[in-house]
């Protein structure tokens, strides 16, 4: 209740609010009405929709939806402008027809009544933790079947849910399915209300491989030649330093090495650039459209959605975010693309798959966290090709069984259709 009031009573500033968003780049100048609900444009059928925080969500989501739309209808909604460009980007063209983007109306009474009222869904899906009470909560005063996927809540999250019981009860009560990622999100989640949780898997590790730009490849490729290529992929600050003295510990045993370092901020990249040029170390940066020359010790690379050139093209790459306590990145990008990979140990963003991958082998281990175990762990991979092969064998092998999770879930969502119409989800429909 206090939640409700207290976003009825903001609604009169929420406007201003997305002004400044709109003036830093995080909202589109054309949409701004969808956030107030407005925008509704339903297709006849079943609909299904499906909601997404933002750029990792809505990847885990493309499977879902390539399974889904060719038997129902789908409104996909996210919350950042960087999602949206994602879908645009990723979409196949033949599905756009059936998808429809909208961002996500801000959890104000009214707005979301007028989101609901105008799109009518059959099915609502939220993604991980998305957990918005008046969404929720009129969804189910609506008896609109509601799903938690990929659902996650960390043991942070549940010790502070324990301060509001009652509302994580209500919360997740109005769920008539909760599929979980992991067995230790499935107990908290349960602890805090869920009704029935299932475990089929973690929709990130069936998403399909990071696109590459044909002719960007091409021409990094060509530049590059047959230099080793050590990469940094989604670095914090602290660990670009770790990852310089690492090159310099490795360039006497491999000559003409290359360290591309990736930094998760591209906006970071002048200071990067600067870091390996006060070591010495000659670097160029893609920001500025320069390509890595014969001389070029670092390249820079602090652009987005590039990420997928960046492994094809690595050697070896260590998944930032481990060797300094951020929680780690996600390893299955390189594990998709065959990338041999390193972490460090501060891995509690993924834990359970570094965990599995690690014990599997297809992952090295930087322990401690520092250039003289970076450059041990990279030379093993460098100077042995078999070895990287093995570690990339081992990935893929444990990724293994997620392939066939995005039609579970596309299966489990169809079930919970209404009966009425003609035969939803059985089969292809008009559009």
């Amino acid at each position: 209740m206090l939640w409700r009031w207290g976003a009825s009573l903001a609604a009169p500033l929420l406007p201003a609010y997305l002004r400044r968003r709109l003036a830093r780049g995080k909202e589109l100048a054309g949409r701004l009405e969808e956030r107030r609900g407005f925008g509704a444009a339903r297709p006849p059928g079943p609909l299904v929709w499906l909601h997404a925080a933002s750029v990792g969500e809505t990847l885990s989501l493309l499977p879902v939806v390539e399974t889904l739309a060719p038997r129902v209808q789908i409104l996909l909604t996210t919350g950042t402008v960087t999602s949206a460009a994602l879908l645009e980007r990723r979409l196949p063209p033949a599905l756009r027809a059936r998808v429809r983007h909208r961002f996500a109306p801000l959890d104000v009474p009214s707005w979301v009544k007028r989101f609901l009222d105008g799109w009518r869904p059959d099915v609502a899906a939220f993604v991980e933790s998305e957990l918005w009470p008046n969404m929720i909560l009129a969804a189910r005063a609506r008896s609109l079947p509601l799903v938690l996927l990929n659902a996650r809540l960390s043991p942070r999250s549940a010790q502070r849910w324990r301060l509001a019981p009652r509302l994580g009860r209500e919360l997740m009560g109005a769920f008539a399915l909760v599929l979980a990622q992991s067995e230790g999100d499935a107990a908290r989640l349960a602890a805090l209300g869920a009704p029935e949780v299932r475990v089929p898997g973690n929709l990130k590790e069936a998403v399909p491989p990071l696109p590459a730009d044909p002719a960007a490849l091409a021409a990094l490729r060509a530049a590059i030649g047959g230099r080793p290529v050590l990469l940094g992929a989604s670095t914090h600050p602290g660990e670009e330093a770790i990852l310089l003295e690492a090159h310099r510990l490795l360039a006497g045993a491999h000559p003409g090495l290359l360290t591309i370092l990736a930094p998760r901020h591209p906006d970071r990249g002048a200071e990067v650039a600067a870091l390996a040029e006060s070591l010495g170390l000659a670097a160029r940066r893609r920001g500025e459209g320069a390509l890595p020359e014969a001389e070029t010790a670092v390249y820079v690379a602090d652009t987005l959605g590039e990420m997928g050139l960046f492994y094809r093209l690595a050697r070896v790459a260590l998944v930032g975010g481990s060797l300094v306590p951020h929680g780690g990145h996600n390893p299955l990008e390189p594990a998709r693309l065959g990338c041999p990979i390193l972490l460090g140990p501060h891995t509690a963003n993924f834990a359970d798959l570094a965990a599995r991958l690690l014990a599997a082998g297809g992952a090295g281990l930087v322990e401690p966290p520092e250039a003289a175990a970076l450059a041990a762990a990279a030379d093993g991979v460098l100077s042995h090709r078999d070895h990287g092969r093995r570690l990339a064998e081992a990935a893929a092998a444990a990724l293994a069984p997620a392939e066939g999770l995005p039609g579970e879930v596309a299966e489990a969502l169809l079930r919970l259709l209404p009966a009425q119409g003609p035969q939803w989800g059985q089969g292809p429909i008009d559009a």
